[in-house]
């Protein structure tokens, strides 16, 4: 299992709309660069980001923007945009298992909401932590003051 890395790149592209958007206009191209990215890559993001209600994408080189505080944007809010999940489940189980087997006929019961509950859990986590929080440590981190 591993959440691909469209969630790293789309909480990138919130600290960056914050810490440059007064600055830039945050295109693709500008986004790409910090993120080191092909330009296609951060469309599709961006695609899955305005789809789901979370930026303002203006045409042409108008730039992207949140369409809420980023304290009210959490890492789930992101997560549950960008990496999308078969039938909502985290964990995808091997096809067919062997019902001949006393192991492959009894996995699904000895298993299934183990990984529920640890998706759960997981997912609650990531319910706790905001862009606001990431933009606020990388700020922290600037040298350079604004």
């Amino acid at each position: 299992m591993q959440i691909s890395s469209r969630f790293t790149i789309a909480i990138h592209v919130f600290a960056c709309m914050e810490v440059f958007g007064e600055d830039y206009k945050i295109t693709s191209d500008f986004l790409a660069s910090s993120i080191n990215v092909n330009p296609v890559i951060i469309r599709k993001i961006l695609s899955q980001l305005r789809n789901a209600g979370l930026i303002e994408v203006a045409r042409g080189t108008g730039g992207t923007t949140a369409t809420r505080p980023i304290d009210e944007i959490t890492f789930y809010d992101v997560y549950l945009a960008v990496d999308l999940l078969e039938e909502g489940e985290l964990f995808h189980f091997h096809e067919n298992p062997n019902p001949n087997c006393p192991v492959g006929k009894n996995i699904h019961t000895a298993l299934d909401d183990r990984l529920l509950h640890i998706q759960g859990a997981m997912e609650q986590e990531m319910k706790k932590y905001t862009i606001a929080d990431v933009v606020n440590d990388i700020k922290k981190c600037l040298t350079v003051p604004k």
